[in-house]
């Protein structure tokens, strides 16, 4: 069943919001404001999340705030990457936790948190079980981030790339299961905090890692999900489809269902990044997901 629904992915990461161009974050505040009430108005039982934010910034949440955002949605979300990306240690996650329960009384999830095998894979079976000791019983959702590596031929979300050292090929490799299929010694350690600990895996359109994807989160004993229908995606020929037989994969998990990406027929510029011209069709999408999928 649909038990949340996402909107937006690290909008304060300009690899999902070109806040360059939205610069006072207006925009954005008001595609979450539509989306939010079209989605309430459809389900008023769901529960409402904010985009997991990454870094992880209070003072973002507080812009968010004196916008209006946060009187829209149910829950504040987070992501921390403090092996691979951040400038933090793991250890500081009760601390980082604890910045944002300071502007908000929300209740906060952490909807992605991971340790690549880019160094080695001792270093992903530490951050598994250290992170399971820092965060459960803090927070009452925590989805690791992911089951499956990104396969190589695959490009990343993101801008870093080359000019960032390791850091974007460091996206490859966030599975507990190989891009050929095979797991990871990580993988052991995770089953043993399933289902305290959820999945965070996305599928990208028509993705021919579904069915074996869902046999591998119930071995495992997941209960939460966490995925993503894509905006831009809904304007590819056969879309609902697509969806209707990833939702259908999906059944008997407690998704978390995120909603993000900009058409290119849909932003001030035609890139998934972009703020859309007209927040009112973000809204109609999530509105129409609700209703089809929850």
């Amino acid at each position: 069943m649909i038990e949340a629904v996402k909107l937006w992915n690290e909008p304060n990461n300009k690899s999902h919001w070109d806040f360059e161009i939205d610069q006072g974050w207006e925009i954005f505040g008001r595609t979450i404001r539509a989306a939010s009430q079209a989605i309430h108005a459809e389900r008023p039982a769901l529960t409402r999340v904010l985009g997991g934010i990454s870094p992880i910034d209070p003072g973002f949440l507080v812009t968010l705030r004196d916008l209006g955002v946060l009187d829209c949605v149910d829950v504040v979300a987070v992501h921390g990457f403090p092996l691979d990306w951040n400038h933090w240690q793991i250890h500081e996650w009760p601390d980082k936790l604890r910045e944002i329960q300071a502007v908000t009384e929300l209740p906060v999830w952490v909807t992605e948190v991971g340790v690549s095998t880019f160094g080695a894979e001792e270093i992903q079976r530490f951050g598994v079980r250290r992170t399971a000791e820092l965060l459960i019983g803090r927070v009452p959702r925590i989805h690791w981030y992911s089951l499956y590596d990104l396969p190589m031929a695959w490009p990343a979300t993101t801008r870093h790339r080359e000019s960032e050292g390791s850091s974007y090929y460091r996206h490859f490799h966030m599975g507990l299961v190989r891009e050929d299929g095979t797991p990871k010694a990580a993988i052991e350690d995770f089953a043993e905090y399933a289902p305290l600990i959820g999945i965070c895996q996305w599928f990208h359109f028509e993705d021919q890692r579904l069915d074996e994807a869902v046999r591998w989160l119930r071995r495992l004993g997941v209960r939460h999900l966490r995925t993503g229908l894509s905006w831009a995606d809904s304007h590819r020929p056969g879309a609902l489809a697509w969806f209707d037989r990833q939702m259908r994969a999906l059944e008997g998990f407690e998704v978390t269902l995120t909603f993000c990406f900009t058409p290119d027929s849909c932003g001030l510029q035609p890139h998934h990044t972009s703020p859309p011209r007209e927040v009112e069709q973000f809204a109609d999408f999530c509105a129409g997901m609700v209703r089809r999928y929850a």
